[in-house]
């Protein structure tokens, strides 16, 4: 069979055909494939509107903090710590053995570092996006 590789239009649409069948792989191989998605969320009073909140994702007992934002407005004012916080409530009570998440040098490593995540991996790049950092916290 001839076989060819193609630039996908619609790289979003193009994402679920191309992991199912690593899915499928690692179904059969490990089991538990699915990770199971957290979420929260920062909103005004009264809103719907989200202003920032924590996206997270746990699998085979790691946490991985995928986003992590609050407003520009208030950081600094604490809401970073508690989002981080009731993440890792979450993780300990999924039983996750580490959380896991990675940052840019222009955004966030001392706050992790403050909060008892530790750096297990760097890439390096050009400034000011680079280096990129690859941190974790291990879990009692």
């Amino acid at each position: 069979m001839d076989l060819q590789i193609l630039e996908s239009d619609k790289p979003d649409d193009a994402y679920m055909p191309i992991w199912a069948p690593l899915l499928a792989f690692n179904q059969e191989t490990v089991g538990d494939a699915q990770g199971k998605p957290y979420a929260l969320t920062i909103t005004a009073p009264g809103s719907d509107e989200v202003l920032g909140g924590l996206w997270a994702l746990s699998l085979w007992g790691s946490f991985y903090i995928g986003l992590v934002v609050t407003p520009k407005g208030r950081r600094g004012s604490g809401l970073g710590s508690e989002l981080l916080r009731r993440a890792e409530a979450e993780a300990i009570a999924r039983v996750c053995r580490q959380m896991w998440l990675d940052t840019y040098a222009f955004q966030a490593r001392p706050f992790y570092e403050g909060l008892g995540f530790e750096l297990f991996g760097q890439l390096d790049g050009p400034a000011p996006m680079f280096p990129r950092y690859f941190m974790k916290k291990e879990l009692s």
